[in-house]
């Protein structure tokens, strides 16, 4: 019985760090998801804004960035899917606590992106930004992107800087 108990104790903080990790993951990744699913029903319902420097338009991208790998068609989805899977698979399998939020958030960004995939054949963008430095360049703007992209980009570089940066992730 004191064998058990002992047992139980020492696999305590192991399981509350679990919890934690993925508490901070499982929130922030939803929060994300609601979060890019709202503004992107607001285009989708017909809102359109045109400004000197910014456009808030709706656009179904069928491929990735820059509309790339849009010759994959209906096998893009599932593709991505099973990429995001995967990282989900991989940060539960190093439960390092201050990965949980960037990671939370690449996660909230990409699944809603893969879900526009499935629901709408194509992932909503609609942040179109057309001034300077473009139009010296012979551009007529940079390409149209959604809050979840945004959210992505910012996590990538959190985590390039955990990655070079080790002391600043202890856990």
């Amino acid at each position: 019985m004191n064998l058990a108990i002992s047992l139980l104790k020492l696999s305590m903080p192991s399981l509350n760090h679990t919890l934690r990790f993925s508490a901070v993951l499982l929130f922030t990744l939803v929060g994300i998801f609601i979060v890019d699913q709202n503004i992107k029903s607001l285009f989708v319902d017909g809102y359109r804004y045109y400004g000197e420097y910014m456009d808030l338009i709706l656009v179904y991208n069928k491929g990735v960035a820059f509309s790339m790998f849009s010759f994959l068609a209906e096998y893009l989805k599932y593709i991505q899917l099973g990429l995001v899977v995967s990282v989900l698979g991989y940060v539960f399998y190093l439960k390092k606590l201050c990965y949980a939020l960037p990671v939370g958030i690449l996660l909230g960004g990409a699944f809603s992106n893969v879900y526009d995939r499935f629901v709408h054949e194509g992932v909503v963008d609609m942040f179109y930004y057309h001034a300077w430095p473009y139009p010296l360049f012979g551009q007529s703007g940079f390409a149209v992107f959604n809050f979840a992209d945004v959210m992505i980009d910012v996590a990538v570089v959190w985590l390039l800087v955990l990655n070079f940066r080790p002391k600043l992730c202890k856990s």
